[in-house]
């Protein structure tokens, strides 16, 4: 009678259901493992990691850490993990950016900025990334003149051929603090510009967001100075000098080909979508609005965009990891990428199974992480349930 009444209970058939399914995908990757465990026998070839500990005897055009050809095969591939969380980390800011402004400007009163910002969409979102890689690459970067005779810019920023030359700040002494304490003004700053902006809406006062966000950043740098006595940087400025250009900061023409390629072609998709957020919002707040008298960019900026964020943000991390896996096709432009490096492992090593696993948990772990990030954001802007 149990065994009757438990067949006819539609609990265990779906419990069943769910672990019959995981029962098969074990035996599915079983099955794998064992059949490219036993090839590798067959071929003489021990899995290992073992060779990450031997020297990897190639260069890597730039790195941001110390490295040699002497160094092992795991600084190798740490060196071009760096390499592309450095491009995906600016891309996702400038991408952010470049969206918000064209997806903006494509709801423009006025004509001839809606059209520029449709015919900027419409032209990077419908051509493949590969191709716009090659067209920065190729037909831009690489054929700006050489060092002896630059495109300056605002008299400090040199475009040249063997890479873009601007002014940087050098961390001195007390960067360290510094940079805590700016970190923690920055964050008070948005803190304090969120409560300014909320009280703002509530009171229906009039008032100046900016100032409680710079008095929070100006405190952290008072304090940072009284601290370290010293200021935490110079600037280092470009100058040519004997056919060369010396200080500064120089990007090399493939990483710049390759973040404006990700950064134009994702922003594109990003436009789109900030676009379709801000008309997702009724139009009965942009008239609540202005019955309160607030100006266009305050009711951009303090009505419409928080409730379009509620539309825009799962989209946006789709697009956010698709950044992150696109930036493997650093390798069509000669950038030394994680991919990049692992690739010359595997060619010196033929360790393909474990250099492969290495590239699929490292971009597994990158697309994770910002998931998990923006997942976090998207809860603080979602309506709460009560």
């Amino acid at each position: 009678m149990k065994l009757q009444k438990l067949l006819r209970d539609d609990r265990f058939w779906q419990i069943a259901g769910q672990a019959i399914a995981v029962l098969l995908v074990v035996i599915f990757i079983v099955l794998i493992w064992d059949n490219l465990t036993y090839n590798l026998r067959q071929l003489g070839i021990q899995l290992g990691f073992d060779f990450l500990g031997v020297q990897a005897s190639f260069d890597i055009g730039e790195s941001i850490i110390p490295y040699a050809p002497s160094n092992s095969y795991s600084r190798a591939i740490f060196v071009g993990l760096l390499n592309s969380l450095r491009v995906v980390a600016i891309g996702l800011v400038l991408a952010t950016i470049f969206g918000l402004v064209f997806g903006i400007a494509q709801l423009s009163d006025n004509w001839l900025v809606r059209r520029i910002a449709v015919a900027y969409v419409e032209i990077f979102r419908n051509v493949p990334l590969l191709l716009q890689l090659f067209f920065w690459y190729f037909a831009v970067f690489i054929n700006l003149p050489g060092i002896e005779n630059p495109i300056t810019l605002l008299g400090s920023t040199y475009l040249t051929g063997q890479g873009v030359f601007f002014p940087w700040l050098e961390i001195g002494a007390g960067g360290g603090i510094w940079l805590v304490l700016l970190l923690a003004g920055i964050v008070g700053a948005i803190a304090l510009w969120r409560w300014r902006g909320r009280v703002m809406v509530e009171r229906g006062q009039a008032g100046h967001q900016i100032w409680y966000a710079l008095g929070s950043i100006l405190g952290a740098a008072i304090v940072a100075f009284v601290l370290t006595r010293s200021i935490p940087f110079r600037l280092s400025l470009p100058q040519v000098t004997q056919g060369q250009i010396e200080g500064g900061l120089r990007l090399s023409p493939e990483f710049c080909a390759l973040l404006a390629g990700l950064v134009i072609y994702t922003s594109s998709y990003i436009a789109e979508i900030v676009r379709a957020g801000i008309l997702a919002v009724p139009k009965g707040q942009w008239e609540a609005a202005r019955a309160l008298g607030l100006k266009p960019n305050r009711i951009m900026q303090m009505v419409i965009l928080p409730q379009a964020l509620r539309v825009i943000i799962p989209p946006l991390t789709s697009h956010y990891l698709n950044l992150a896996k696109n930036s493997s096709l650093a390798i069509a432009v000669g950038f030394p990428d994680v991919y990049f490096v692992a690739s010359t492992t595997f060619n010196q090593t033929g360790r393909a199974v474990e250099v492969m696993l290495l590239i699929m948990i490292t971009y597994l772990t990158t697309s994770l992480t910002i998931s998990l990030v923006m997942n976090l954001y998207n809860r603080t802007v979602q309506i709460q349930e009560r």
